[in-house]
């Protein structure tokens, strides 16, 4: 027997959960777990939701409430929606947890003593109105790559990573001041120290798949740099150094310890041992966009600690709703607790795993779901367990009936009912989750056409022992169905099993077990039942719906006449340009507009146009904008012109500077 450790990516505390979480990370290390326990290896499944960092922060601002109670908000929504889905979790915690912060503490205190954390010194973004430095989630601006709008973290349109300082126009998004560069200090990890430990432990891992492979060993080509493990921030977990205040570590250090201090709580409740599970074999199940943090800086802090490192790490794919990437942002997306409210669990446990391998991109389309639980769950595993039961209770009063004389067919297929759970568990124990799934479905569909092929209900009037080992042979499929879809299906294994009057399936050897003629079984139950047209039909509708109702909700920005008529914009002549030193975009012009004196205005058109060619060109200036310092430069206006050209919006020849456009 095995101890197994197994823990499912930390979902972040900042939403509730759709079925891309459950596709790519939940669902996968569910089948995994439940298979090793009826295989009987001693599993512990632990996870919890991530609850620090600046997205928290930046919604608890927005609605004047502590990070706390979103975190708490979240938390609960997420655990609703992974109980619906029947994940079999041991342990479910937060990284707000009293033991999550003393973990986490501990953790840094101990790389630190051994000089592998130090204090590094670093210019940061500083936002001079706020008067505070700017984690990168609190800064936005432009790609220096692509050009694109970009947090201070990354691209999402060209993918790349990024420093704020790297950020072109940035500013803060509390209260969009340009932030200017100051000196600070951090605390890095000696990460690059690790480069060659890391190097080998990917290439040398034979567990790995090779999506994560790939992922890292790209990431290792271009060469290790240290780590920032702290920010700038109120909320997270305090450094554990005095001279530290007001830096807390970053949460891709202590979010990977709530996998650790997930299993400490269990133990506490337990009183078992975390370590026994961890030190035998440990699987991370994540989404492919963690894929670096969880096989290099990870393995890296564990290296640094000298603990035992993941055995492996499966990365589900992406998830596509209906061909489009989901977007949370714009309601494209189907949500758990939508979708459980409709549909039985385990019919979206099925699509999820049988419609692509999870080292592949996967979409989810309405019509192809329909199409899976009609013409698969419904018309053969469904139709196969309903006419077995069905004819049992008419022709042999609910017992399993005798089997002699078997045809060459009836051998066949009891030897394809006999090697299922091996060829099955094999599935799933090489985390070929859909290749198991495919394993079971295909001996039903074999089922099903050795059930028409014996024809039992002419059977019983010609030849009552081919009737006899038909029924007998379909119940021993039905009972092995039971238990090799369990990791699976377990809601609809169990209902199988209750017809078939089995308490508990917990061990998979008696998948292969038949039962005795005699053997009483329960009066059956319809198990699946199709989805109509208009139902599929009306999702999708709904589905077109909220991206309708999303858009409207953006349009929301539309002002009325009466709104438009308070901004007033005027004819200018720029008197004076300028470049503004250390920015190659900003220009600071005097604009004149008919005042006493000219307006100062930044203008981002310095990649377009040179100070000289600015110099008594007339413009349109809205003249009633807020003041703001931009790069630390006052600007009193702005200047009308497109946003990919820069090209200047000219007032015609007749128009007198001063002079308000109506």
């Amino acid at each position: 027997m095995s101890k197994i450790f197994i823990s499912c990516a930390l979902p972040y505390a900042n939403g509730p959960c759709h079925l891309g979480h459950i596709r790519s990370t939940y669902l996968p290390a569910d089948i995994y777990a439940r298979y090793n326990r009826m295989a009987g290896n001693d599993v512990l499944m632990v996870c919890a939701t991530d609850e620090h960092g600046t997205p928290i922060a930046v919604k608890a601002d927005k609605e004047n409430k502590k990070p706390i109670e979103i975190s708490k908000r979240y938390h609960d929504m997420i655990v609703r929606d992974v109980e619906s889905m029947n994940i079999s979790l041991d342990n479910f915690s937060r990284t707000t947890d009293e033991k999550h912060y003393e973990i986490a503490q501990n953790f840094f205190k101990e790389l630190y003593e051994k000089g592998l954390i130090y204090r590094q010194d670093l210019e940061q973004l500083y936002c001079p109105n706020c008067k505070k430095f700017l984690p990168d989630r609190y800064v936005e601006g432009l790609c220096p790559v692509c050009g694109a709008e970009a947090r201070g973290d990354h691209c999402e349109k060209c993918g790349r990573a990024l420093d704020p300082t790297e950020l072109d126009e940035p500013h803060c998004i509390t209260c969009g001041t340009t932030p200017v560069i100051k000196d600070t200090y951090q605390y890095a990890f000696k990460l690059s120290e690790f480069e060659d430990e890391l190097k080998e432990y990917i290439d040398n891992n034979e567990n790995l798949p090779s999506n994560v492979k790939n992922y890292a060993s790209n990431w290792l080509k271009e060469g290790l740099k240290d780590w920032i493990l702290t920010r700038d921030m109120d909320w997270g977990i305090p450094v554990p150094l005095d001279e530290a205040k007001g830096k807390v570590l970053y949460v891709w250090i202590e979010a990977f310890l709530g996998y650790i201090s997930s299993a400490s709580q269990w133990s506490a409740q337990s009183g078992k041992k975390w370590e026994e599970y961890w030190n035998d074999f440990v699987v991370h199940f994540i989404g492919k966009d963690i894929i670096y943090h969880h096989s290099i800086f990870w393995p890296g802090l564990l290296k640094a600690a000298g603990c035992k490192l993941p055995d492996m790490i499966y990365a589900g794919e992406f998830l596509s709703l209906e061909g489009e990437k989901m977007s949370t942002s714009k309601n494209w997306v189907i949500w758990i607790d939508d979708f459980v409210k409709e549909y039985d669990p385990d019919i979206l446990r099925y699509f999820l795993t049988i419609n692509a391998p999870l080292n592949k991109d996967s979409d989810f389309s309405w019509d192809d779901f329909q199409k899976r639980n009609n013409d698969e769950l419904a018309d053969v595993i469904g139709n196969f367990l309903h006419r077995t039961f069905t004819f049992t209770r008419k022709f042999f009063d609910n017992k399993i009936p005798e089997y002699a004389n078997p045809s060459r067919e009836d051998e066949e297929f009891r030897k394809s009912i006999e090697s299922l759970p091996k060829v099955a568990g094999e599935f799933i124990a090489n985390f070929e989750f859909r290749e198991g799934l495919l394993e079971i479905f295909k001996v039903a569909k074999k089922g099903n056409k050795y059930f028409n092929d014996q024809e039992p209900w002419k059977a019983v009037k010609e030849d009552m022992q081919k009737a006899a080992n038909c029924l007998y042979l379909s119940n021993q499929l039905a009972k092995t169905l039971a238990y090799t879809l369990k990791p699976y299906l377990p809601t609809k294994a169990d209902a199988i099993a209750k017809i078939l009057n089995i308490d508990e399936l917990s061990n998979w050897a008696d998948a292969a077990v038949f039962l005795p003629s005699g053997y009483e079984i329960n009066k059956a139950k319809p198990l699946f039942k199709k989805i109509e047209d208009e139902e599929i039909e009306a999702q999708k509708e709904k589905l077109q719906k909220n991206l309708k109702n999303n858009e409207d909700e953006n349009m929301s920005d539309l002002i009325t006449i009466d709104q438009f008529d308070e901004v007033i914009i005027k004819i200018g002549q720029i008197k004076e340009a300028e470049k503004i030193e250390k920015s190659d975009k900003l220009l600071k012009l005097q604009v004149e507009i008919g005042e006493d004196k000219p307006r100062q205005i930044v203008a981002g058109l310095a990649k377009f146009y040179s100070p000289e060619e600015l110099i008594s060109r007339k413009v349109c200036v809205v003249a009633n904008l807020q003041s703001a310092k931009l790069f630390g430069t006052l600007s009193e206006g702005m200047i009308l012109a497109t946003g990919e050209s820069g090209a200047l919006l000219t007032p015609d020849v007749k128009a007198e500077v001063g002079e308000r456009i109506q």
